[in-house]
């Protein structure tokens, strides 16, 4: 069971959209107040990806197994890969008495908003497709169809998180400096009101 106490927090935006850098600040600057949930995926390890750090890296089968026995909040497909967030992995970082962040896509938003978890829901999105793909394509990682692929997700992605009630704050990711001092000042607020966070 999802120890619901500690507090969780829902990351969602497209790929590019600069919200693992954010996160990354937060975590930096918070060590003892969040902890991030590892999910699970069927693709294959990058170079220097750690298993149990980045991801847990299992098979198809047996992730297609524990979905069916109801072990995961959410699960999405991309690239023909599997991608999910456990029930264990989220009870681990709530039963250590931190918050709780998922970074998630779209599919897993709707799916936990099914769930009886009542997280904080954030979407980071980028000033515009333009600046996204520009992102993308200096990232050096991503062929044609690739790239293509992945601004058609965050079209569908733009057009989600842009729906009014979808998310508790949505946030433009036009400025480094100015979207993360607009992230920590937003869940300082919240967490504050609940006498969860953050010194």
């Amino acid at each position: 069971m999802v120890h619901r106490g500690a507090g969780v927090i829902v990351v969602c935006g497209p790929s590019g959209s600069g919200k693992s850098t954010l996160l990354r600040r937060l975590f930096e600057e918070f060590p003892d107040k969040f902890g991030f949930s590892v999910s699970h995926t069927t693709r294959q390890p990058r170079p220097g990806e750690e298993d149990g750090k980045h991801y847990h890296f299992t098979s198809k089968e047996v992730m297609q197994d524990a979905i069916a026995k109801g072990e995961f909040l959410e699960t999405a497909v991309f690239s023909n890969n599997m991608y999910g967030t456990s029930k264990a992995a989220v009870d681990r970082v709530s039963r250590s008495g931190k918050v709780c962040v998922l970074d998630i896509e779209v599919q897993g938003v709707q799916q936990v908003k099914e769930t009886d978890l009542k997280p904080l829901y954030i979407f980071v999105k980028p000033p515009s497709l333009m600046v996204l793909e520009k992102r993308l394509k200096d990232r050096g990682t991503e062929t044609d169809e690739s790239m293509q692929r992945r601004l058609d997700t965050a079209k569908s992605e733009l057009e989600y998180g842009s729906k009014p009630g979808n998310f508790d704050l949505v946030l433009v990711n036009d400025s480094l400096e100015k979207a993360y001092e607009q992230l920590r000042t937003f869940i300082m607020n919240a967490f504050d009101k609940q006498g969860e966070c953050c010194d």
